[in-house]
């Protein structure tokens, strides 16, 4: 299909039946800590949360009304899920989705509260989509692409018409995300019609660049596998049609990590206080590296954020992983020797900066090893940070970038020590404010052994910590003095049944 063919297409959609034209609203705390001029095009406040719904009502309200009437089916991780049926439910027909298992829940309850029917199959989108096509031949129901298709490509193309008339003033470039490809296939296609200064620029995952790697190959690419944290984009294969188009009219796919996208999610609610799910957010993503990358300042960039359909138990995840997305924590492996001053002389090292966790346990005669987090501002912090341990004498790994550190190891430190005789159990409480931590532990007596600790800052006004201290039985009424003279209140978890289970 020709470029002016898409043109007449996208300029004719028929998708304001069930979309609304959605803002483009500034993020003024992203603008100014980026120094360039960051704008939100809002598609997560469709009703749906998610740009999806324009390319699948424009497709259903052109089909023949014979073949509407019959059904239709599609196969979707979620937003696509959430337009097909919202879009039978405003025509008047039914729609079966095939949606992987692994789709969160609150995209399945919103399939089913518009009347759609859901059935779950696979893993992946691509699992789906094999079942749905073939469901699609048994029953003669027509199939719905949720990228591969023209009209749900000019559908999807309706949102760079809007940006063009809502923004009249010069654009760097526009970032959208990609999964198979038809949102960024469509509003290219319109953007460099009329203007063609502008770059348009993809942003994928790492561990689902389908587009980038068929873009660098010449020829589509199916991945083995794909990352699954960003769903709605976790597609193997990218649609021939809107491969064609963004090799024609995409300037650059830029890839991002999770954590990356856990920091843009944060950064657009500090901005305006809704939670994008990750795909959504994976634009903001694109905006920030590329920023960072060029070294650019003062100029304008749209980002789409392109849907808002959270499962809310990610939002633990997520605000774990901002912190280390914005660069703003770096996580090392300390080790010191097992005796008297060096951990005080640990704590010198990390100086001012105020730790964000704290793991430790008796485990060697001779050398103790700490897993810890530590606030900064950039990576040029940690960094410094590493060679004051080298200079101290302290062996540290930089574990920011380790994935299985992150994910598992950080909650699996420690375990029982056959050094940990005599160990009492006790959990303190203290406000939550800079250089608390360091004031608590600076007030920890050295004449008795620290043999285990814990502490993770979750952004709680208060913060917790659990300490294993070696008091010999007949000090005990000095171990009672020091800590009720701490001021802090504590509780005695050392007959705790989870504790003795597990550590004791």
């Amino acid at each position: 299909m020709s470029h002016t063919d898409y043109l007449e297409r996208i300029l004719t959609a028929r998708v304001y039946d069930v979309a609304q034209e959605s803002p483009l609203e500034p993020a003024p705390r992203l603008s100014t800590r980026l120094q360039n001029h960051i704008l939100l095009k809002r598609e997560d406040m469709q009703s749906v949360f998610s740009f999806k719904l324009r390319g699948a009502y424009n497709k259903m309200v052109h089909l023949p009304p014979d073949q509407l009437r019959q059904g239709v089916i599609a196969a979707s991780a979620g937003n696509h899920a959430q337009g097909v049926a919202l879009a039978a439910q405003h025509l008047h027909t039914t729609a079966i989705i095939v949606m992987p298992v692994t789709t969160p829940q609150v995209k399945v309850d919103a399939v089913i509260s518009r009347g759609g029917q859901v059935l779950l199959q696979g893993d992946t989108y691509d699992d789906a989509y094999t079942h749905a096509r073939q469901l699609s031949a048994e029953k003669g129901l027509t199939f719905i692409h949720p990228f591969d298709d023209p009209d749900v490509i000019a559908g999807q193309g309706t949102i760079g018409m809007e940006i063009l008339r809502q923004y009249q003033q010069p654009i760097h470039g526009i970032f959208i995300a990609i999964g198979g490809g038809g949102l960024i296939a469509g509003v290219a296609t319109y953007i460099k019609r009329l203007r063609p200064e502008i770059r348009i620029i993809g942003v994928e995952p790492v561990d689902a660049a389908a587009m980038s790697e068929s873009l660098q190959a010449g020829k589509r690419v199916r991945l083995a596998h794909v990352g699954l944290f960003a769903d709605g984009v976790a597609v193997r294969e990218v649609g021939e049609e809107t491969f064609r188009l963004c090799q024609q009219y995409v300037d650059e796919i830029i890839l991002v990590n999770t954590d990356d996208i856990c920091a843009a999610i944060k950064d657009v609610f500090e901005d305006t206080r809704s939670i994008l799910e990750p795909a959504g957010a994976l634009a903001i993503a694109g905006v920030k590296a590329y920023i960072e990358r060029e070294q650019l300042q003062d100029q304008t960039f749209i980002a789409l954020a392109c849907g808002a359909n959270m499962n809310f138990d990610r939002l633990r995840f997520v605000a774990e992983r901002a912190e280390l997305g914005e660069r703003r924590e770096a996580i090392f492996a300390v080790t010191i020797p097992e005796e008297r001053g060096s951990f005080r002389k640990f704590c010198a090292c990390i100086g001012n900066h105020n730790l964000t966790e704290f793991n430790y346990r008796i485990a060697d005669e001779q050398e103790a090893h700490i897993f810890v987090g530590v606030q900064i501002q950039n990576r040029a912090d940690a960094t410094q940070i590493a060679q004051t341990f080298a200079e101290n004498d302290f062996r540290a790994l930089d574990l920011t970038d380790n994935e299985l550190a992150k994910l598992h190891l950080r909650h699996m430190v420690g375990g029982r020590s056959p050094l940990a005789c005599n160990e009492l159990l006790y959990q303190f409480e203290f406000p939550e404010r800079p250089g608390a931590l360091m004031k608590f532990l600076s007030c920890m007596s050295p004449d008795w052994n620290i043999s285990l600790f814990h502490y993770r800052n979750n952004g709680a006004d208060y913060g917790r910590i659990v300490v294993g201290t070696q008091v010999p039985p007949h000090e005990m009424d000095e171990w009672q003095a020091f800590v009720d003279a701490l001021g802090y209140p504590y509780s005695d978890e050392s007959r705790n049944p989870a504790y003795q289970l597990f550590l004791g």
